[in-house]
């Protein structure tokens, strides 16, 4: 399925809206995200996993099992630094993924995994990732659920226009992406 990441939920503040979307699909064993970004800035200063890499151009898949309290983010930048966790919010119970873990999420884009620091212009990239089903549904194999409660990101904290796109919409005053109540549910077939 195709998707796209254009809701643009803090207008005032940040309406800065680069051309995004995602193609998501899965196997028996693993979901398949392949992001899509047009834009006019390109940063990524950050190429070691679990740091900041919300602050470059990044993509984020937010996911929580049906029936489960704790929702998994997996945000990854440009050039495929990524941070990926279990958690009940923001800042409870939080679960960083071990690097046993995280090296079991395949990663391709467009750019080697080289600081770039930020520039301007227009630039087009694409951040594909293969995440294994039996890291988020844990305990479940080997009969997964057919859906999860889902939200895609698309930001840049600190690029020159920061900019903060969902592709479902979240009715809050600031920015934050941590609110599984304003998932959506995708079917995986």
């Amino acid at each position: 399925m195709e998707l796209l990441i254009n809701n643009v939920n803090w207008p005032e503040s940040f309406p800065e809206k680069p051309e995004v979307k995602v193609i998501v699909s899965n196997d028996c064993e693993n979901l398949y995200l392949h992001y899509f970004v047009k834009g006019e800035q390109l940063r990524a200063v950050t190429a070691e996993d679990q740091g900041p890499v919300w602050e470059d151009s990044c993509v984020e898949f937010f996911c929580q099992v049906p029936g489960d309290d704790h929702y998994y983010n997996f945000e990854c930048n440009c050039i495929g630094a990524m941070v990926a966790s279990r958690r009940l919010s923001r800042n409870e119970d939080v679960r960083v993924l071990p690097p046993e873990e995280m090296s079991q999420i395949k990663r391709k884009c467009s750019f080697p995994r080289e600081v770039i620091e930020e520039k301007d212009g227009l630039f087009e990239w694409e951040v594909e990732l293969q995440i294994p089903l039996r890291l988020i549904f844990r305990g479940k194999e080997p009969v997964f659920p057919q859906t999860l409660r889902a939200n895609f990101y698309k930001c840049g904290d600190k690029t020159k226009k920061p900019h903060f796109l969902s592709w479902q919409p979240i009715p809050l005053p600031k920015p934050d992406f941590h609110c599984p109540q304003f998932f959506g549910e995708i079917e995986l077939l």
